[in-house]
């Protein structure tokens, strides 16, 4: 699939931290960045999260969209729970992807798996 650098992407949980741990094969696609409101929170409420991560996590932070929870997002989350049984986080990061009219840059298999939805994996470094 052909991008410009007019499309929009939205960052899963797992590719920031991949991301942010250096571990992404390659570069991230020309576009624009988003994040749900659900990734911001999962990536600073790390138990065992230290100031220097969390630094680093608020500096990407101030370079992305962070879509806050909407009338339009809620109930695109509630359908995509009762159509597919994802977990609530999951269900809202996709519905934020939609709601932008998105792709989703995401590892997680289930939700690379729904057909409506615009994703794409990334590969990762071998260890």
């Amino acid at each position: 699939m052909a991008v410009d650098s007019n499309t929009c992407f939205v960052l899963d949980t797992n590719i920031v931290l991949y991301l942010l741990g250096g571990r992404l094969a390659g570069p991230l696609p020309a576009g624009t960045y988003a994040v749900s409101v659900i990734t911001e929170m999962e990536l600073l409420s790390y138990p065992s999260l230290t100031a220097k991560s969390e630094n680093q996590i608020r500096s990407l932070l101030t370079h992305l969209q962070i879509v806050e929870l909407n009338v339009e997002v809620k109930k695109a989350a509630i359908r995509l729970r009762q159509q597919h049984g994802l977990k609530l986080p999951d269900a809202i990061v996709a519905a934020t992807t939609s709601t932008l009219e998105a792709i989703l840059l995401t590892n997680d298999v289930r939700l690379l798996k729904l057909n409506h939805l615009l994703t794409r994996s990334l590969r990762l470094k071998t260890l």
